[in-house]
């Protein structure tokens, strides 16, 4: 019975290696190279938050041309006819053409004020534009980092499995030889079983990571690559406060807000040009008579001058509204620099906690392996227990995890920070 197990164990792990080997040959030959550069041209390109990003930029610009045509001449063709009794004459047919040119002269400030605040708006647009590619940039980051690091833990599960599974071979061929109890064998079956579960799992993880990093770049959701970076250390050399300066110097989100103000400030000019009087300047030819366009010719060049003398209080209300929106982008600027701030302490500080542990977590991984190899020839020598082995075993999977782990946090906070500063994130 013993030997049939086996047998059975034996013939399970070759047909899963076989299976593994044979997935991993053809997702390879189906696959092409991808470098983080690679991902982050191809999340420019095609994930829709950066075409709605320069979509309104574009709008934005509209909006300056929207704008300035409140300055130019305007020029309008209007026609009627009319077919009626007058009651003293038969029924007749009248005909009123006129072509009008209307300038504007002096507005009170509104069409300057129209201007400059579309302008600032596409300004603002434009700071939107790097805000979204920087924002994309540390998403399709972080995705390719994440698939790094749940391929990692899968060798690491991987590697475990095939661990124990030597292992309990070792233990089968000594049970049958009588020299240790059945107690092992079980307590080995068990343990290899759940790092199974955990291999399975993991395998899941890194389906997902690919599946997210995909929906980032744009690729379809099952395409296979062949990844070529890997999780590194490389440490950064500026100080938290450079940082916090650099940021509140250079982020997109500061800039933008600051042409929010100015904006805002255009609009008390647009509100406060209900007090100042308007001036424009028309012209028009018109033709009316029976016949159409008509046969009695007119025409009129005046300026027009229009001064609200009293308006119930709309102007000032309109100038009151226009006010406290300045008084809101000021508080917004305020709050932007307070997270912004927030941002960069937080990714700065959790980067480096990730620093500090990763050297610990290399050493734990070598004195971990150390004790596993110590473990299993003792075990084999029958100067240890099975217990023993088990321990160890945990001990490296654990150490690697929290190796593999400290390294993804280290690069992804660090690629935050980057963003948070408005560094270029890759």
């Amino acid at each position: 019975m013993a030997k049939q197990r086996v047998w059975k164990n034996y013939l399970v792990a070759a047909l899963s290696t076989g299976f593994m080997m044979l997935t991993a040959a053809t997702a390879f030959a189906d696959s092409t190279e991808l470098t983080l550069d690679d991902s982050i041209a191809m999340a420019l390109k095609n994930n829709p938050s950066m075409q709605m990003a320069l979509r309104d930029q574009e709008k934005a610009m509209f909006g300056i041309d929207e704008a300035k045509a409140g300055k130019l001449p305007s020029l309008s063709l209007g026609a009627s006819g009319t077919r009626g009794d007058s009651g003293l004459a038969e029924i007749g047919e009248n005909y009123n053409t006129s072509l009008k040119l209307s300038v504007p002269l002096y507005t009170g400030g509104q069409l300057e004020g129209s201007i400059d605040q579309a302008k600032l708006n596409a300004s603002a647009a434009q700071q939107g534009v790097v805000k979204t590619e920087e924002q994309l940039r540390l998403d399709t980051t972080t995705a390719y980092y994440n698939v790094l690091q749940t391929s990692n833990l899968v060798k690491v599960n991987q590697a475990t499995v095939d661990s124990l599974n030597e292992h309990l071979k070792n233990v089968q061929a000594q049970y049958e030889a009588g020299t240790v109890a059945k107690s092992d064998v079980l307590r080995s079956e068990v343990e290899l079983a759940n790092a199974q579960q955990n291999l399975i799992k993991a395998q899941n993880n890194y389906d997902v990571a690919v599946a997210s990093l995909n929906n980032v770049i744009g690729a379809p959701m099952d395409t296979v690559y062949i990844y070529k970076d890997e999780l590194s250390y490389a440490p950064y050399d500026q100080t938290l406060e450079e940082s916090i300066a650099m940021a509140l110097n250079k982020r997109p989100e500061i800039v933008q807000s600051r042409y929010s103000v100015e904006a805002a400030k255009s609009g008390v000019q647009v509100a406060e040009s209900g007090r100042r009087p308007s001036v424009s300047l028309s012209g028009a030819q018109s033709w009316s008579g029976p016949d159409f366009p008509g046969d009695n010719k007119n025409w009129s060049v005046g300026v027009t001058a229009n001064w609200n003398v009293f308006d119930s209080g709309l102007t000032s209300a309109k100038i009151k509204q226009a006010q406290t929106a300045v008084d809101k982008a000021n508080e917004q600027d305020r709050q932007i620099r307070s997270a912004i701030e927030l941002e960069v302490r937080q990714a700065y500080l959790s980067m480096q906690e990730a620093e500090k542990r990763i050297e610990t977590a290399r050493i734990a991984v070598n004195k971990a392996d150390e004790d596993l190899k110590i473990a299993k020839v003792k075990y084999s020598a029958g100067a240890g227990t099975n217990l023993d082995v088990m321990d160890a075993q945990v001990g490296l999977t654990q150490a690697q995890t929290n190796y593999t782990q400290a390294l993804y946090d280290f690069n992804a906070n660090k690629a935050k920070l980057a963003k948070a500063v408005a560094l270029r994130v890759q």
